[in-house]
């Protein structure tokens, strides 16, 4: 298999128009299954699993020891979850600038733990390398060097079907609830979930690229399910489609860069966030000043310059994480919940 899918690349090599085809091919045939996934998640586990989390009967035990493990766990009244762009592979997959970003958050607010084993692009929160048919593509696409790197675009267009799914009128509803379902487990082996009514629970969803919209999606049945908690979601450069989530979170802010152009495509394509579409929930959010948009820096959508990039900004000598770690902690999330 891992033979011919390099001859293919091979006769792709420089073709534009052959790799654009090939592309377009692709998309038309994730589109078509990639809700399949999501409905015998369903139809196997996803009732029963969610049954579980209304009652929270549930507990999980922590085997970690990542960033998000608290030396104090009765302090922790605070859960930041992280959900990643399309380009990466697994829940565990985070960039060295990611890493730096999320322990900064923790050092700086330690009555909060990070959440960062979820993967956005899975209902079952399995990685594309786990117990699957492909698995053997997605691992050869994310191990690709050299010129055969371009294989890394078959990962985000995989990606970006998920991403469209958690869209989805037809089908959203079901893999935003299994993604809802997949964190308040992830929380709760992170750090247990208190369960004092006395004691204010803060969720902090960051999202960067398409993680904002599955963050966005999945907030409405994390507000459901627990106990009254206090969400707030923080869009990195996020592609949201602005039906999803609003009346469930305290506040969305929305943080950009000058060079990213990415962003810009969700107020382009969806039309809840078009200007004249007035009553809807991204609209409305607006007008009651619930949703802020703040420009941070010189930031791309990805890369070294991007969001959690390590290279230095001229002429002051700090990173671009420098910048995007100062515009979150400047946000007013970070005060404790009120009672």
């Amino acid at each position: 298999m891992l033979k011919g899918i390099k001859l293919l690349l091979d006769w792709l090599r420089g073709g534009s128009v052959k790799l654009l085809t090939l592309a377009g091919l692709i998309l038309l045939v994730w589109g078509v299954l990639s809700p399949v996934g999501t409905l015998v998640w369903w139809l196997n586990e996803g009732a029963e699993s969610i049954g579980l989390k209304k009652n929270q009967s549930k507990r999980l035990s922590s085997s970690r020891s990542g960033v998000g493990v608290a030396d104090d766990a009765s302090k922790i009244n605070c859960y930041v979850v992280f959900l990643t762009g399309v380009g990466d592979f697994s829940a565990n997959q985070l960039t060295p600038g990611e890493e730096v970003f999320l322990e900064r958050l923790v050092k700086t607010h330690p009555n909060c733990v990070v959440v960062d084993d979820v993967f956005p692009y899975s209902v079952a929160n399995e990685s594309l390398g786990g117990r699957r048919f492909l698995a053997p593509l997605w691992r050869f696409a994310q191990e690709a060097d050299g010129w055969l790197e371009m294989a890394d675009i078959l990962i985000k267009i995989r990606n970006l079907w998920r991403f469209a799914i958690s869209v989805d009128e037809r089908y959203g509803q079901v893999y935003n609830q299994g993604t809802a379902n997949a964190i308040i487990d992830r929380m709760n082996a992170t750090n247990p979930i208190p369960r004092s009514p006395g004691q204010p629970l803060k969720i902090i969803l960051i999202g960067t690229s398409g993680g904002a919209q599955v963050a966005l999606g999945a907030a409405y049945y994390l507000e459901e399910w627990l106990d009254s908690p206090q969400i707030s979601v923080v869009s990195v450069g996020g592609v949201f489609a602005g039906t999803d989530g609003f009346n469930a979170v305290e506040h969305t802010y929305h943080l950009q860069g000058r060079r990213d152009w990415i962003e810009d495509l969700g107020a382009i394509l969806f039309p809840s966030r078009w200007p004249w579409t007035v009553g809807s929930p991204f609209n409305q959010a607006r007008r009651q000043g619930d949703f802020t948009v703040r420009t941070i820096g010189p930031q791309a959508h990805d890369g070294p310059t991007g969001y959690f990039g390590l290279k230095p900004v001229k002429p002051n000598g700090s990173t671009y994480v420098d910048l995007t770690f100062q515009a979150v902690n400047q946000l007013p999330i970070w005060s404790a919940p009120e009672k």
